[in-house]
């Protein structure tokens, strides 16, 4: 299946480098450019696009505003945004998670970084990098969030306290492992269960909580209280 991508960056000339790389892949097909949010918004739907890569920065409606956009419309349900930023962490990290994105991508990422990151947001999984991982913790810290751990027995609490009440306690727990930035399979081995079996409580955790991704997932188990970040 071809991934169909759009591109959205007020900086042409990235664009064109963008597009060369993208459309060199036999699996991938970009089917328009945005210089603006409005544009990527209108694309995205008209060009039935399954990834936006997206400029947070742009003049007008920038990326955040797009991506909320995104986020808010049924008929795009299925577009995954990753957010290009300039720098790996900054400030609009936390706010583009939040808006809807499946993660983001320093623009200085090497090629094969951002061909997977295409693909991984496509495959409907988050895209959290370590290093960026470690930021939007840190983030969260910053901003007094967080605290409380299910797994200590603390209540989460919060705006999305009442819908974790929804989750069984097995979702919980898997729910604690994809905020700790693991993979199905790692969470599989980690509570002895097989990856499919994870696969199926990750997407019920999603459905109940109304997150479109993981990375959805990893925001609200912080902003909920549900798991504390441990600084080492």
């Amino acid at each position: 299946m071809t991934i169909r991508v759009l591109l959205a960056d007020d900086q042409a000339l990235l664009r064109s480098a963008f597009r060369v790389l993208v459309d060199s892949e036999p699996d991938m097909l970009v089917v328009g450019e945005a210089s603006n949010g409005a544009e990527a918004v209108s694309l995205a739907k008209s060009e039935k696009a399954d990834v936006v890569l997206m400029d947070i920065r742009m003049p007008g409606t920038d990326g955040l505003a797009a991506t909320r956009l995104i986020s808010a419309d049924p008929e795009l349900a299925h577009v995954r945004v990753v957010m290009l930023t300039t720098f790996e962490v900054d400030e609009y990290v936390v706010q583009s998670l939040r808006a809807g994105a499946s993660g983001f991508l320093g623009k200085g990422a090497e090629p094969e970084e951002l061909l997977g990151a295409v693909r991984i947001a496509a495959a409907g999984e988050a895209l959290l990098s370590p290093v960026a991982t470690k930021g939007l913790i840190a983030k969260f810290l910053a901003q007094g969030e967080g605290y409380g751990d299910w797994e200590d027995g603390a209540r989460p609490g919060g705006a999305h306290g009442e819908r974790l009440a929804a989750l069984t306690t097995r979702e919980r727990e898997v729910l604690v492992q994809v905020a700790g930035g693991h993979s199905n399979d790692e969470i599989a081995e980690r509570l002895q269960v097989s990856p499919l079996t994870v696969k199926t409580h990750v997407n019920r955790a999603m459905a109940k909580l109304g997150a479109r991704d993981r990375a959805q997932l990893v925001v609200i188990a912080y902003e909920s209280g549900l798991v504390r970040p441990r600084v080492e």
